[in-house]
């Protein structure tokens, strides 16, 4: 998943946890508290982990590799009023043109592969974790924005189940939460940079959005 362009990024989370057993003063909706930040460079993708504390009094928390059905699915794909999927050679003027987020090339919708390339809209419920990256030159913050050119990406991401079942039990812990690529160095070189990031729960209640300090690449290395 290394490619020249940097858009080959993936993840990796691990969240450490203990349930509570007096959780009078946990919320429903999940509380977070920024925890670190470090890059760790390596001979292949470098990682950049982030970790946050989380406090949540239902424990659900985390999304299992099959939970890809409503409302957990990664795509909306369009339809015409006649409700035809939107293909590109049948795209309407308001369609964007090519790009890998907003077309799909042969999709498989209800067990079957479409033969074409659909319309889509990307659903924002797929991730349970999502990041924003900001730079800041002469003292105002600009949002970097993977998923616009060149990189057509995201560093959002999906954790894992970190209760096994469905059974309500008030938890807290640790998600500490690794996004490799190739290309921190190249893009962001000696940038000050800050980092918000929020969580959401399988009923789909967003966290409070916390904020890493400044920091340059370089300040946060560890070997």
């Amino acid at each position: 998943m290394r490619f020249k362009n940097y858009s080959g990024i993936f993840f990796l989370a691990v969240a450490s946890f203990s349930c509570v057993n007096s959780p009078d003063n946990f919320p429903s909706t999940p509380e977070i508290e920024f925890s670190s930040i470090e890059y760790i460079p390596t001979a292949g993708p470098d990682s950049l982990i982030v970790s946050v504390n989380f406090k949540d009094a239902e424990g659900d928390l985390g999304l299992g590799a099959t939970e890809i059905n409503p409302p957990f699915n990664a795509v909306e794909y369009q339809r015409n009023n006649v409700g035809e999927l939107i293909t590109y050679s049948t795209r309407p003027p308001e369609a964007p043109t090519y790009n890998p987020i907003d077309w799909v090339i042969d999709p498989i919708i209800n067990n079957a592969i479409v033969k074409d390339t659909i319309w889509v809209v990307q659903n924002p419920n797929q991730y349970n974790i999502y990041v924003k990256f900001f730079v800041k030159r002469n003292g105002q913050y600009t949002e970097f924005k993977w998923q616009d050119p060149p990189f057509y990406t995201t560093f959002n991401g999906r954790f894992p189940r970190i209760l096994n079942n469905d059974q309500t039990q008030a938890i807290e812990g640790n998600i500490r939460y690794a996004m490799l690529s190739s290309g921190w160095q190249s893009i962001f070189r000696t940038d000050t940079l800050r980092v918000e990031l929020q969580i959401q729960d399988r009923a789909l209640n967003k966290s409070n959005e916390v904020t890493s300090p400044d920091v340059t690449l370089s300040t946060i290395t560890k070997d």
